[in-house]
């Protein structure tokens, strides 16, 4: 069966301005921006929404009211809520694997393949039912779809 997906990324937020792992409050202006752009979305049989308050903020601004769960973003372990500097700056040989290796994965979180694989079995079971998929998600999950997609490995 066929089936199109659309992802929209969740607005940004404080945390994503300073560069830091893990979820935090959406930027206001964002979401009026989001509102402003609801009209032209494709329609969709279904919704998906991945738990973050940003996603969920954004699907709100959106006007869409998600059936069903998308994937959530890449697991910083230990390092959520700090930034890439301070992390940097404590622990640098994890932070250079992590960014070199795709397999290296923060302590206590996950790996960049690790995400690929979780959203690509995301997207394969989506094909079962088909249609028009919208799914609101991290910038995370967006590359990870892509590269699955792409077929990369």
């Amino acid at each position: 069966m066929t089936v199109r997906v659309t992802l929209i990324s969740a607005v940004a937020g404080v945390a994503a301005r300073e560069a830091r792992f893990g979820d935090g409050p959406p930027d206001e202006a964002a979401l009026r921006r989001a509102a402003e752009a609801a009209g032209g979305l494709p329609a969709a049989s279904r919704v998906f929404s991945a738990p973050s308050a940003r996603c969920r903020a954004t699907c709100a601004a959106l006007g869409v009211t998600p059936d069903g769960a998308a994937p959530y973003d890449l697991d910083p372990g230990r390092w959520r809520g700090r930034s890439l500097a301070e992390v940097g700056a404590e622990e640098p040989g994890a932070v250079a694997r992590w960014l070199s290796d795709p397999a290296a994965a923060p302590p206590g979180g996950e790996s960049v393949l690790d995400v690929v694989a979780r959203v690509g079995g995301w997207l394969d079971s989506l094909v079962e039912e088909g249609g028009r998929v919208l799914a609101v998600v991290e910038p995370a999950v967006v590359r990870a779809a892509v590269v699955h997609g792409l077929g990369l490995p």
